[in-house]
């Protein structure tokens, strides 16, 4: 089936001034399989007749931009670093009571909390490495590596993988975070890493390797100065953190020297975990698991706009607050230079413009368990994508998800 569409090509600068970009309309067309056909299923029956989250939005990015407020541009490092005392106070109080307490009774929850903790530490230092902590950057890059180094993330490193991911976000080919196999990369898996990749809770495991081996289908290291995640002149930033990221490795091992290896793995070990899996469980659902299926793009379909809108905001209960908003993923998908305190009002401001493109999140109660749901739905039926073809969604592997399904029943 052959469909004409006019498309938007509103592919804006990273980080760009948006108030006086143009965009130009284009005509194309793009043929879907009748497979492709059958797992459209973005349409959503309301007021306004069916709607096709594919289609190219009849507004332009400086609409959106235009709609938030000045101030939530603002950003203040006082009110940045205020952020960063709190989660720094909150990581050495429950460690103090870790010490004090020593029971067996409370290390789970410490575990938990710490996790979590170290979880919003990550969230400021990636605040850091958008630019949207302080106008400053050496006040954001000696802050980030702080951050950073001290939960094991190589801040350079990420931040520039990161900002790839952005700058591309909803491209098969260019996205850098949790980007769908197309469907011949993902047949020739071998079976540990297709169980690796959708079998839960596996992929919540999978940051740390994802640092040093990125995903199937990509080469290179966050940790090397030479890898094809950077240009040559980001060489001495890599390996800038890179260094720090050793010093810290060094730390723990002489720590574990002073005070014995179960006290690092307890006061740190099992809170690194937490935290990773707090990082892969947010990042995996920003990106995938709408009730409705969401287009991802390649060629002259994908837009800076287009792939943005496919992003997904979550309400994460009591623990908005705690992870500095990070679940208001749209309005920062698009302008990742707002300050994360100015977030919710600024996705606010803008739903008027955005219309039934922007999605409102499942209402949580104090803890989110409703995503988990959300999450093992999404790893049973978000498999690859056609190898073919500029607007693609998600096809499900029979084999797996029966395999999953089985396991889990």
């Amino acid at each position: 089936m052959a469909v004409d569409c006019a498309t938007r090509l509103d592919s804006l600068p990273y980080c760009s001034q948006l108030k006086n970009t143009t965009s130009q309309d284009k005509v194309c067309v793009f043929t879907m399989s009748p497979k492709t056909q059958e797992l459209k299923r973005g349409t959503i029956s309301g007021e306004g007749g069916d709607f096709d989250p594919s289609a190219p939005p009849p507004f332009k990015i400086a609409e959106i931009r235009a709609a938030i407020p000045e101030h939530c541009w603002v950003k203040n490092p006082w009110r940045s670093l205020s952020y960063v005392l709190r989660d720094a106070v909150a990581v050495f109080v429950l460690m103090g009571a870790a010490m004090y307490l020593k029971g067996w009774l409370f290390w789970p929850f410490y575990w938990a909390a710490q996790g979590t903790m170290f979880w919003a530490i990550f969230v400021l230092g990636h605040d850091c490495g958008h630019g949207s902590f302080s106008n400053s950057t050496a006040l954001n890059n000696v802050v980030g590596h702080i951050l950073h180094t001290s939960i094991l993330v190589p801040y350079h490193g990420w931040r520039i993988s990161h900002r790839t991911h952005h700058q591309n976000h909803g491209n098969v080919e260019n996205d850098e975070s949790w980007v769908p196999l197309p469907e011949k990369i993902y047949k020739n898996l071998d079976s540990s890493t297709r169980i690796f990749r959708f079998t839960v809770p596996l992929p919540m495991l999978a940051y740390p390797i994802y640092l040093w081996t990125r995903s199937p289908g990509k080469e290179g290291s966050h940790f090397n100065p030479y890898s094809k995640l950077f240009a040559p002149h980001e060489r001495k930033a890599i390996l800038t953190s890179t260094v720090c990221w050793t010093m810290m490795v060094l730390l723990l091992l002489y720590s574990c020297f002073l005070y014995g290896p179960a006290q690092v793995l307890k006061f740190y070990g099992v809170p690194y975990v937490t935290f990773v899996m707090w990082l892969d469980f947010v990042t995996y659902l920003h990106h995938h698991g709408s009730e409705q299926k969401l287009p991802w793009y390649r060629g002259k379909e994908w837009s800076y706009l287009r792939g943005g809108l496919t992003t997904i905001d979550r309400d994460y209960g009591l623990f908005n607050n705690i992870h500095h908003d990070i679940g208001t993923h749209v309005i920062h998908h698009l302008f990742p230079q707002i300050p994360h305190y100015h977030l919710v009002e600024a996705t606010k401001a803008s739903k008027h413009v955005l219309g039934k493109y922007y999605r409102e999140p499942q209402r949580s109660g104090p803890f989110p368990v409703h995503l988990f749901r959300v999450l093992i739905r999404s790893l049973r039926e978000d498999h690859y994508v056609s190898d073919t073809g500029d607007v693609v969604f998600y096809q499900t592997d029979p084999q797996l998800q029966k395999s999953s399904r089985t396991k889990s029943g």
